[in-house]
């Protein structure tokens, strides 16, 4: 190995300032060689999550040895520019202009359509060369960063030239979500995907399993005697999961329009932070374990009913965001005007278990709302001992995760207010992340890393996203035989159907 072979390696193990070193003492290092091919690498995905991703673990030390990245892209003009734009725009870390040259002499492009089986036949030859000049066994990652449609398509074509297996070394294939788009096209696309690969090979992608706030709900349930106590339905009174974002989805009515709220955010994201919340404690904290008891969860969650009083749609039409004007959905391009596609969705789930049962579960989410935020609120009875007075004094506790764009966990309690008299009023405990710790990888740092490391513990298994299609599913088809959504101006908190599902039962949504 050269001189400059060697420095390439530490420039990629270490960044710049730690040539060589990072490597050294250090728990979270990949050491084993690999290869990963990324389909669509000049997409939005790849250019705004993946490649920063890749680059910021690079200047971590966080790549193995001999890493390579491979772009199998239709066409291959600019492409290296596109990415280093993409780095200085959306990486973590500073850009560093000696860790992204050292990273980019290992980016390689093969150019082909997904229906090419020779381009696909380059693409072996190009990692075998690979695997020679940098003696590696063969390891590689196929991260499938295409639509949906497209999956079976390169699976298929990676079976047809061997490269879905090997005599040394092991293979891997990322999907992206939407894993479907009911629970029929979820079981074809699963069954597609296991005719190439063995299950144990496949990791299903859902960023937020990777956001720390959400790894920490298993923290502060199972590392913390005074919680676990009171997680039931005795001391519970009801859990909120809200996900709201101030943005619309101008510019992607290709991919949304028809997809709707519900099947973009709740059948993935906000079931996985309801499993975490109610799951059982798993008797190991590793991949098995925890997938088993999410899929008891999933297993024994259902919709409350009737929908028509427990569940709201809705669409956002002209108003307000960040202050700018801006229009409806069916004047955007894109979507017509008698859309039916939903910008918000709300629901109400009970889970049947000993634990959780009588305890509603009510879940949100939408576009152009109020402001984004991402959180779970789980809201404890008020006392009910104690004199008539105090009893109406009381406050009830509710125990918040925010998982965005603020990292942290607050307790709110009730305290006296200064003065005479006992008044009683809300008051917050909070920790936040950042203040606390150090800064936190992004979530698609910590799954890259750990697609490498083969750790499944934060990709959620087939069955587990089966089953919630089979949650979803009812809710869609009573939608839809009804007509449009409900309008809600953009800039507020959606329609009025969602405060009537909580109002019915004497309870309000936490305001955005």
């Amino acid at each position: 190995m050269t001189v400059s072979e060697v420095q390439e390696r530490n420039s990629l193990a270490g960044g710049s300032g730690a040539v060589g070193e990072a490597l050294i003492g250090n728990p979270c290092q990949v050491t084993e060689s690999a290869t990963m091919v990324i389909f669509g690498i000049a997409g939005d995905l790849a250019r705004k999550k993946l490649v920063p991703a890749i680059y910021d673990l690079a200047h971590g030390g966080q790549l193995p040895l001999d890493f390579d990245l491979v772009g199998f892209v239709r066409s291959s003009t600019d492409v290296e520019t596109l990415l280093r734009q993409a780095v200085i725009a959306y990486a973590r870390a500073p850009f560093d202009s000696e860790v992204w040259e050292a990273l980019a002499k290992r980016i390689h492009l093969v150019q082909g359509s997904f229906d090419d089986t020779a381009a696909f036949a380059a693409l072996a030859t190009r990692l075998t060369e690979l695997d020679v000049r940098h003696g590696k066994p063969g390891n590689y990652v196929f991260y499938l960063s295409i639509p949906p449609s497209a999956f079976a398509t390169v699976c298929d074509q990676l079976a047809i030239t061997g490269l879905n297996r090997g005599d040394s070394g092991w293979r891997r294939v990322v999907v992206e979500k939407p894993f479907g788009h009911d629970l029929a096209s979820s079981q074809t696309l699963g069954a597609a995907l296991e005719r190439v690969f063995p299950s144990s090979s496949i990791y299903r992608i859902d960023h937020y399993l990777g956001k720390e706030t959400v790894q920490n709900i298993l923290a502060l349930r199972f590392a913390n005697g005074m919680f676990e106590p009171l997680w039931n339905n005795r001391h519970i009174d009801h859990v909120q999961i809200t996900m709201s974002e101030s943005v619309g989805v101008t510019g992607r009515a290709g991919y949304y329009d028809g997809v709707g709220a519900a099947r973009d955010v709740i059948q993935n994201h906000l079931l996985q932070l309801l499993a975490l919340i109610a799951m059982e404690e798993p008797v190991r904290l590793d991949a098995d374990s925890i997938a088993a008891e999410k899929i008891k969860i999933l297993s024994a969650t259902e919709l409350l009913g009737p929908l028509s009083e427990t569940s709201a749609r809705g669409q956002y039409g002209a108003g307000v965001e960040n202050d700018v004007p801006v229009p409806g959905l069916a004047d955007e391009s894109g979507f017509t005007a008698d859309s039916a596609t939903e910008t918000f969705a709300a629901l109400t789930v009970g889970v049947a278990t000993r634990r959780w049962a009588g305890v509603p579960f009510f879940i949100r989410t939408g576009k152009r709302l109020t402001r984004r935020t991402t959180e779970i609120a789980v809201t404890f009875t008020p006392p009910v001992h104690g004199s008539p007075a105090a009893r109406v004094a009381a406050v009830s506790n509710v125990l918040v995760f925010r998982v965005q764009p603020d990292d942290g966990i607050e307790l709110h309690i009730g305290a006296k207010r200064p003065g005479d008299g006992m008044h009683i009023q809300p008051v917050s405990l909070g920790m936040d992340f950042r203040s606390v710790f150090d800064e936190a990888p992004e979530a698609y740092e910590r799954l890259i890393r750990d697609v490498l490391r083969a750790d499944a513990t934060l990709f959620p298994r087939r069955e587990e996203v089966e089953l919630s299609w089979q949650i979803i599913d009812p809710l869609l088809e009573h939608w839809g035989t009804f007509g449009r959504p409900d309008t809600y101006p953009s800039g507020t908190a959606g329609p009025a159907s969602a405060e009537r599902i909580l109002s019915r039962t004497g309870r309000v949504w936490r305001p955005l």
